[in-house]
This record gives structure tokens, C-alpha cells and sequence, in this order.
């Protein structure tokens, strides 16, 4: 079998039959017997048991006692993410941030979800010698700033609803529904989010998200921009969004995303 962009036809019926029950069993959790993979792949039994078999011996497959039924087992994930940069947002994050950096003369912070509240992660400071930089395991008001708005309104509405009760759940007030889901609206139009900081004097947060493989949001790349008075600044706003925007687009294809 041969897929479009390579070169050349090449077989390997054994390694083609594992990546077949792999796929089949991925949309099965609960499972299925040797007998039932034969009939919906149309191979034989005698053609898929020993391949089962081995993929159980090595770890991947994981064979139920009570009704013989096989599943993925979780070495599958586990070997996924040691052998891809998705497990460490951080890891494929640095270089890009300290490129950003350098490029806009500002610094830059990487925030997640954690609970009803942000988190930065990570961050890099402005190469000069003046700047405005959050501290890594700073927490982040998910229902004000710019990092939280990306991360809320670019998740799936039910996490983004479960997201605001725990924020407000933490923040002990309610918010205005309505008035943050035309705020959520308008980032998600616009694929960004820039505000005056609703903490700092004289900084304009500008916020874009990062995705990973599957298409979810993992993390919002923030830059704390700070327009100086003499107009010293090595770039404006606009420039500074767009490299943002390249930056974010670099460590979402490093964690695999193809959107």
C-alpha cells in the first residue's frame, strides 16, 4: 500500500495489520474480540492473532479477562509523548519566546490554565535594559487579561463555561456573562486579544494562543508591551502582534498542530 507523497510502493502486511487494529480499536473503548476485528477489517483470524498477540506480549494492547476483549493500552500514549515535544509546552516554547524577544525589544510570557486561574510558566525578558516582565508561577485573572480571554475563548464552550465558574469560584464574584461572551466573540473573530493591562500603568497586553495536535488551545503567548514615553521603543504595537503571531504559529506546528 502506498500513500500519496511517497516514493515507490513498499509492503509490511504485519506492521499494516497492528496499525489497522490500532485505528479500529481507537473508536472502540470498550473493546473487541479477535473474531469481531476479522469480520469488520476482513482479514482471518489466523491472520490477526498472532499480531495481536505480539502487540499484547510488547505492551500495546491489553487483552480483558472476563470477556477476551482487546484495548489500546495507555504504553501507546506514553511512547506518543516521550517521542513528540506535546508533553513540554514550555520546551517547545523557549526558542521561539527568546527569537520574539530579541525581535520586539519586549518581554513575553507563556500562561496556562490552571484551575479558575492562569499561570505563567514560562517567560523571557526584553533584551534592554528597560522592560515589564510577569514572574513565572504568577497567577493570572482568566476573566480580565488578555492571556485569559485567549484561553477562554478559544476552548470548547463547555470548558470555557466549566472555566468562568471556577473563576469566579476563586474570584468569589460573579461576572457579566454576557458582556465577557462579546469580548470572547470578538478575540475569537479577530484570532488575538490586546488590551490596556488592567493592572499596570502604561502597558498594552497583546495575546494569541497556541494549539496543540488535536486542535486545542494549550497556552497563550502574552507580550506585556510597553510604549515608551520618547517613542525608544525598537517596535509598535502592530509590529509586535505580528511577530507574536509568527511565534505562536512556530510552537503550535513544533507540537504538531496543522490548523
Amino acid at each position: 500500500m502506498s500513500r500519496p507523497g511517497l516514493k515507490g510502493t513498499y509492503a509490511a502486511p504485519a506492521l499494516e495489520k497492528a496499525f489497522e487494529i490500532l485505528e479500529l480499536l481507537a473508536d472502540r473503548p470498550a473493546g473487541m474480540q479477535i473474531s469481531e476485528m476479522s469480520a469488520i477489517l476482513g482479514r482471518s483470524v489466523g491472520e490477526l492473532f498472532r499480531i495481536v498477540i505480539v502487540m499484547e506480549m510488547h505492551g500495546y494492547l491489553q487483552k480483558s479477562e472476563t470477556t477476551d476483549r482487546y484495548t489500546v493500552a495507555y504504553k501507546l500514549l506514553d511512547v506518543a509523548l516521550r517521542a513528540t515535544p506535546s508533553q513540554n509546552v514550555i520546551a517547545a516554547a523557549l526558542m521561539p519566546m527568546e527569537r520574539l524577544a530579541s525581535a520586539v525589544g519586549q518581554s513575553c510570557h507563556l500562561v496556562v490554565v490552571n484551575g479558575g486561574q492562569g499561570l505563567v510558566i514560562a517567560r523571557q525578558e526584553s533584551p534592554g535594559t528597560r522592560g515589564f516582565a510577569l514572574k513565572v508561577g504568577a497567577a493570572v485573572d482568566l476573566l480580565r487579561s488578555c492571556s485569559g480571554h485567549v484561553l477562554l475563548a478559544f476552548s470548547p464552550p463547555a470548558r470555557t463555561s466549566r472555566l468562568i465558574e471556577l473563576a469566579e469560584a476563586a474570584k468569589g464574584t460573579a461576572c457579566d456573562r454576557a458582556a465577557l461572551e462579546k469580548v470572547l466573540a470578538q478575540v475569537r473573530n479577530q484570532g488575538f486579544d490586546s488590551r490596556k493591562s488592567p493592572v499596570t500603568f502604561g502597558v498594552t497586553d497583546i495575546s494569541l494562543p497556541i494549539f496543540g495536535f488535536n486542535g486545542d488551545v494549550m497556552a497563550a503567548l502574552t507580550i506585556p508591551f510597553m510604549e515608551m514615553i520618547d517613542g525608544s521603543q525598537k517596535v509598535d504595537a502592530e509590529a509586535a502582534r505580528q511577530e507574536l503571531h509568527a511565534a505562536t504559529q512556530a510552537i503550535s506546528a513544533v507540537l504538531g498542530h496543522q490548523g
